[in-house]
């Protein structure tokens, strides 16, 4: 009934709901509930990496709703792509605390190495979980709007857009690469230890992350789906 409300007769985006549905229940359980010995057991590798696919897909989503149906050619999806995951990383570093290589409470290991004295103040509230979730959609969400305002103000369209797209998204790679920035640089965040209390590296954790994926996955093809159909649309 939900499907059919949202998809009529197109059975492919309904199968593909059902399908991402099923999987964050599967998934997990023939990794956890199933002897490692068996046939039907999948290993935590490949549930991270399928998840990751999953994320990946979830931009490549996007990016077909943006090119695929608005035409307009974006090279720079990869940008605010890389926003929600800095957003993400940077509550995962505050979650290391103490147990780094430095020991330091507050500030992460490469600003203890790199001589900071104390966290920039635009890592200030990473610490909460719910403020970094929202981050992973505001940050990239601001970046588009002002970038789509002052782009299409102008009146720049066609390839002229895609090469402004490619060149904010090198842009802001160069800018992030840069030791001083306060976000890594061309290191990256890594050593990540929880989230949410919970050990990143445990079976349990990434399972729960693979399901969490697969469905925000479906909701993102249903939001789509539903968009494209619409008056809007």
């Amino acid at each position: 009934m939900i499907t059919q409300r949202f998809f009529g007769a197109d059975r492919r985006i309904a199968s593909t709901v059902l399908i991402l549905f099923a999987a964050a229940i599967i998934v997990p359980l023939l990794n956890l509930a199933v002897s490692p010995s068996s046939a039907f057991y999948i290993p935590p590798y490949i549930v991270a990496l399928v998840g990751k696919y999953l994320c990946y897909a979830l931009l490549a989503l996007a990016l077909d709703l943006v090119w695929g149906y608005c035409g307009i050619l974006s090279l720079g999806h990869g940008a605010f792509f890389a926003l929600g995951g800095y957003a993400m990383g940077m509550y995962l570093m505050r979650q290391i605390g103490s147990r780094g290589v430095y020991g330091n409470p507050i500030l992460p290991d490469f600003m203890v190495f790199l001589n900071y004295k104390e966290l920039p103040w635009f890592w200030y509230g990473f610490d909460h979980f719910w403020f970094a979730a929202t981050m992973v959609l505001a940050a990239p969400g601001l970046l588009a709007f002002v970038f789509g305002w002052f782009a299409f103000r102008s009146r720049v369209t066609g390839v002229y857009l895609s090469i402004i797209t490619q060149a904010m998204t090198y842009a802001l790679l160069l800018a992030f690469f840069r030791n001083d920035m306060g976000f890594g640089g061309n290191n990256g965040l890594t050593d990540f230890k929880d989230i949410l209390g919970f050990n990143v590296q445990a079976d349990a954790t990434r399972s729960a992350l693979f399901a969490a994926s697969a469905v925000t996955l479906a909701l993102a093809v249903l939001l789509t789906s539903a968009i494209v159909r619409s008056k809007y649309g």
